[in-house]
């Protein structure tokens, strides 16, 4: 089962309840990715047993806490049928919003999880317990140290995803963030484009940006197959290359599978695109939700300053 786990966190990092949390996940059988609101805690969320992927969800929405903003950027990034979070004042108020976005169930509060999503939780003031048999997608609140913590000695990946409105802002972390991951002797960048370019046209701007970096153009099948003027020599996929190379940016591609067999080995990829849903995402170690028009400029202006 694969659980979504919402960070629980302070300004100094993880609290012991995201660990509470995953391992409650793990007593029935679920697998967590963890969600970590604004990028805090990110790396002490990988280190937990248990975690297989950690995404830091950034923004700028994340610099003052609202309930109903922060929803909407991790909803986006939540997957299975089973989101927990910490029964805290935040928590209870960020799973409230994300089940009322899911039009799914909420559960507050619980002090009890089993198998076959068996729920308990004190209801009248903690004079009687209360059972729930859960039989679809829910969002569950659990108390602290209700539950045994999951131990330490994970080693999960951690992707980012960057919903920031200043893209400019978002491009210069992702080139940062490349930047640390990679090793100059090992320059090989490949710049990709999907359907979401619009128009063949507009992959001029994808060849500007490879000048600018010494990186080969790639393209997805869905481009290949609209335009004829993107040749199949381009394809990156299953039926087109498979590529390896140190940096993959993905720009306008959603990431179909077919896509993602061909280059999801890339060390490091970025990707662009304008739907915060997009597939590409789930593999992504940085994503950009923006549109091309607004990311390229952008990415362009930060490359001619290094």
């Amino acid at each position: 089962m694969d659980v979504t786990v919402i960070a629980d966190s302070t300004a100094d990092g993880l609290t012991p309840v995201t660990a509470q949390l995953v391992g409650a996940a793990a007593s029935i059988g679920g697998t967590s990715t963890v969600l970590c609101p604004g990028g805090v805690g990110a790396s002490e969320a990988a280190s937990i047993s248990g975690v297989s992927k950690v995404i830091s969800v950034e923004g700028d929405c994340f610099g003052t806490y609202e309930g109903g903003a922060w929803a909407t950027a991790l909803n986006s990034q939540a997957s299975g049928d089973l989101v927990l979070a910490a029964a805290s004042p935040r928590g209870r108020d960020i799973a409230a919003s994300l089940a009322a976005i899911r039009e799914i169930p909420v559960i507050q509060d619980a002090t009890g999880l089993e198998a076959g999503m068996v729920v308990t939780r004190p209801i009248y003031s903690g004079k009687a317990m209360e059972t729930s048999n859960v039989s679809g997608p829910c969002v569950i609140t659990l108390r602290a140290n209700a539950f045994d913590s999951a131990p330490e000695g994970g080693n999960a990946d951690v992707n980012t995803v960057n919903q920031t409105a200043d893209v400019g802002l978002a491009v210069k972390e992702a080139i940062a963030k490349a930047s640390e991951r990679l090793d100059v002797t090992e320059a090989d960048i490949i710049i990709s484009g999907g359907r979401g370019m619009g128009e063949p046209s507009n992959f001029s701007h994808l060849n500007e940006v490879a000048d600018m970096i010494g990186a080969a153009v790639g393209a997805s099948r869905a481009a290949v197959d609209t335009w004829d003027e993107i040749p199949h020599s381009m394809q990156v996929g299953q039926t087109g290359k498979t590529v390896t190379p140190s940096l993959y940016i993905a720009v306008g591609i959603s990431g179909a599978i077919q896509h993602l067999a061909g280059m999801k080995t890339s060390k490091y990829i970025v990707a662009i695109n304008k739907d915060p849903d997009a597939p590409i995402f789930g593999v992504a170690d940085y994503g950009i939700v923006a549109t091309w028009e607004d990311a390229l400029p952008a990415l362009k202006s930060e490359l001619a300053k290094l």
